[in-house]
């Protein structure tokens, strides 16, 4: 099965879909948050994608999903995508782009995002070679300034989402600390996987609010706790999603599911209950 990385890889353009810039939590009822409009990583129904790209966008939207998050469409080009996001009422605030094209195509993945109208741009990973030391963390850091810059010139917003490798201690340093002191938050934003940072053996809760103005999106997945943690659909595990989504920075969810054994049921049971906190 492709990771993200190579799956990201594959593509010669930026991922795209409709942005909306309406925060994702409402009102609280009984101390819950309550979630205006749920969203999914569209990297969970990749195979369902390749095999009916407009078909699963339809039943996306059937189930309740209001967001959606590309990694890639296909080689759809940006105006097909955008009716069809329209014709499902669907919109996407975010599409997550190859460190790569970022670094090396700037203009056009800024382009392509104006035209269908996303708010960020986001980086999914990062690779090997440019990770390995903390001099090469400064430099991705300072990368991301450097794009950051020209996205907010473009009316558009740069965001780094992470994994669990950005928590391993570097001499001393523990990178994803690095990059959140040294890029500048006016050029930068982060969308936190709660599932990965949990697994690096970290309190997401912390993060979330010791910077809470960094982290604009979340990724909504579970995990069955330590030591094995097991991704699990939204609710199956071990995390305390209504205190974590209650964070008021936070604009966007993102559902998302790495390797689910069936796609399409997990999706709907992580609506499901995120839904329910509504109730």
């Amino acid at each position: 099965m492709q990771n993200r990385r190579s799956f990201l890889s594959t593509l010669g353009v930026a991922a795209l879909g409709c942005a909306t810039h309406a925060p994702g939590v409402g009102a609280f009822a009984s101390g819950r948050p309550r979630l205006e409009r749920i969203g999914l990583q569209l990297y969970t129904v990749r195979g369902e994608l390749r095999a009916d790209f407009a078909g699963t966008l339809a039943e996306v939207a059937r189930i309740g999903y209001r967001e959606v998050e590309f990694a890639g469409y296909e080689g759809r080009p940006p105006a097909e995508v955008r009716a069809l996001l329209a014709a499902n009422r669907l919109t996407s605030p975010s599409t997550h782009v190859a460190y790569g094209q970022v670094t090396g195509n700037l203009d056009r993945v800024l382009a392509d995002a104006r035209a269908v109208g996303h708010r960020w741009v986001t980086v999914p990973s990062l690779p090997a070679e440019e990770r390995a030391t903390l001099a090469g963390w400064r430099g991705i850091a300072a990368a991301f300034n450097r794009a950051g810059a020209e996205a907010r010139a473009a009316g558009l917003r740069l965001a780094y989402h992470n994994h669990d490798v950005e928590f391993a201690p570097l001499d001393g340093t523990v990178p994803f600390d690095l990059l959140l002191a040294e890029t500048d938050p006016d050029l930068v934003d982060f969308q936190l996987d709660l599932y990965w940072v949990a697994r690096a053996g970290h309190d997401p809760m912390t993060y979330l609010t010791r910077h809470a103005e960094r982290f604009v999106m979340v990724h909504v997945k579970d995990t069955t706790g330590p030591p094995e943690h097991r991704m699990v659909d939204v609710g199956a595990g071990t995390l305390d999603f209504p205190a974590l989504l209650a964070q008021p920075a936070i604009q966007h969810h993102f559902v998302e599911h790495d390797r689910p054994a069936d796609a399409m049921a997990s999706i709907r049971a992580s609506y499901a209950y995120l839904s329910g906190m509504n109730g």
